[in-house]
């Protein structure tokens, strides 16, 4: 599959609403792996098609259970609150607060065609959340508060600091182990 360029934030295509998708076609389904492998390159857990410059309602999530593709995505229910620090592929070193709904009930069309239920909650909910804000041309910025904005410098310095906490957190995980072989 390819990687699909990014649009920024300053682009008029992230302010308009996508259209429904009629028919899940072989052209669609192609976009959506490419919006998933989008989505790895740099680094995100989820992507909306207006964000590669279609105004399509596809969207692709992994908060970290996999990636699911959801096509022409509805939220149903919302319950709950919840505040948390939010950045987007679209606003690159942008951060900020954002309030949303800690739990969202989300119908959408599957890649067979076939109508799915996701119930989310806490971080899941986040996404579904931000990207489906996305598809009707709302930005998280929109709703953001607290926001600042790193430098490339301290993203890499960021980076390495939680890239030095996993190798550690492994290197615990593995001692662990080791010790329970021993008995």
């Amino acid at each position: 599959m390819a990687i699909r360029n990014i649009r920024y934030d300053t682009d008029e295509v992230l302010r308009k609403r996508s259209r429904e998708i009629e028919e899940i076609d072989n052209k669609i389904r192609e976009l959506a792996l490419d919006m998933v492998d989008t989505m790895y390159k740099y680094d995100g857990v989820g992507l909306a098609a207006p964000q590669v410059g279609i105004l399509k309602r596809i969207i692709v999530i992994d908060p970290g259970t996999g990636p699911r593709v959801l096509i022409n995505p509805v939220i149903t229910k919302k319950s709950g609150s919840q505040t948390g620090e939010e950045g987007c592929l679209s606003s690159p070193n942008v951060f900020g607060n954002v309030d949303r709904p800690k739990n969202v009930t989300v119908e959408y069309f599957d890649m067979d065609g076939k109508k799915q239920t996701l119930k989310a909650e806490d971080l899941e909910a986040v996404i579904l959340c931000h990207e489906i804000d996305h598809l009707d041309g709302v930005l998280f910025l929109d709703k953001a508060y607290d926001v600042y904005k790193l430098s490339d410098e301290e993203i890499e310095a960021a980076k390495r600091e939680a890239e030095e906490l996993e190798r550690k957190e492994q290197e615990k995980t593995k001692k662990k182990n080791k010790n329970c072989k021993r008995k």
